[in-house]
C-alpha cells in the first residue's frame, strides 16, 4: 500500500478526502492547504495524501522522481504509460478500501488530484464500482478518456474542475477538453478558472472547501 500523509480530524472520522499530488511532488504538498479550506470546527474529515512511487520519467530525461505514471511526450494529447496509470489507480482503490474497512461509507469519500494526480483521480473515480461523494480535478487533464470503463454507480458523480488561465504546464484547453468529454459522457461537471499558472490560489482553495462542505454536508 502507498505511504501517505494522514491528517486526522479532532473526532472520529466519518468522511475522507484522498488527495493526489502532481509530478515530482509528494504527499506533503497539499497538507498546508487543509487549514485554509474553511471547514467547520469539529468536522470529521480525514485527509489522506499518498506519496507517488519513484519511477524514471521520460520527458525529464529518464530522471527518477515521484510520479504516478511515465510521460513520453508533452503534446496536448499527452503520450503516457497506460499500464502505470492503471496501476496507480489500483493503488488508490486500495486506499479507498482502507477507508471503507475503517467504517467510512463510499458516499462520504472524495477523490482529488492535481495535474498527474488528477489524471489518476479521473480514472479511479469514474470507474469505481461504489458511489463516491465527488471528484475534484485540479489543473489536470482526462488522460484515459478513451480507455476508462465508466461505473454505473458513479454515473451521477459530482465533478468540479479547477484550472489556471495562465497554466504553461497543462494549458487550460486541456481542462476545457476534459469538461467537454465529461459532458458528452453524461456528467454535469462544474468548471472554475483562476488567473494563475500551474499552482493553486486562495480563491480556489476556498472553492474547494465549499465543494467539500456541500458534498459531505458539513455544517
Amino acid at each position: 500500500m502507498l505511504n501517505c500523509e494522514v491528517l486526522e480530524p479532532g473526532r472520529p472520522a466519518d468522511a475522507a478526502v484522498i488527495w493526489l499530488h502532481g509530478l515530482g511532488a509528494s504527499g506533503h504538498d497539499f497538507v498546508p492547504v487543509v487549514p485554509h479550506l474553511g471547514l467547520p470546527a469539529g468536522h470529521g474529515v480525514r485527509f489522506v495524501f499518498p506519496h507517488a512511487p519513484q519511477i524514471p520519467v521520460t520527458i525529464n530525461g529518464g530522471m527518477v522522481m515521484p510520479a504516478w505514471y511515465d510521460i513520453f511526450a508533452m503534446s496536448l494529447e499527452r503520450e503516457i504509460d497506460l499500464e502505470q496509470i492503471q496501476s496507480s489507480s489500483a493503488a488508490i482503490r486500495e486506499l479507498i478500501q482502507r477507508e471503507l474497512d475503517a467504517g467510512i461509507p463510499s458516499e462520504r469519500i472524495v477523490l482529488a488530484g492535481f495535474s498527474q494526480g488528477g489524471a489518476v483521480a479521473y480514472h479511479t473515480a469514474l470507474s469505481y464500482p461504489k458511489a463516491l461523494a465527488g471528484l475534484m480535478a485540479l489543473s489536470t487533464y482526462f488522460a484515459t478518456a478513451r480507455e476508462v470503463s465508466l461505473s454505473e454507480a458513479n454515473k451521477r458523480l459530482p465533478i468540479h474542475i479547477f484550472h489556471g488561465t495562465r497554466d504553461p504546464m497543462v494549458p487550460e484547453t486541456m481542462g476545457h477538453t476534459a469538461n467537454q468529454i465529461l459532458q458528452g459522457m453524461g456528467f454535469a461537471p462544474v468548471y472554475r478558472s483562476y488567473p494563475m499558472q500551474h499552482e493553486v490560489c486562495m480563491e480556489e482553495i476556498q472553492d474547494i472547501g465549499r465543494s467539500l462542505k456541500d458534498w459531505l454536508k458539513l455544517a
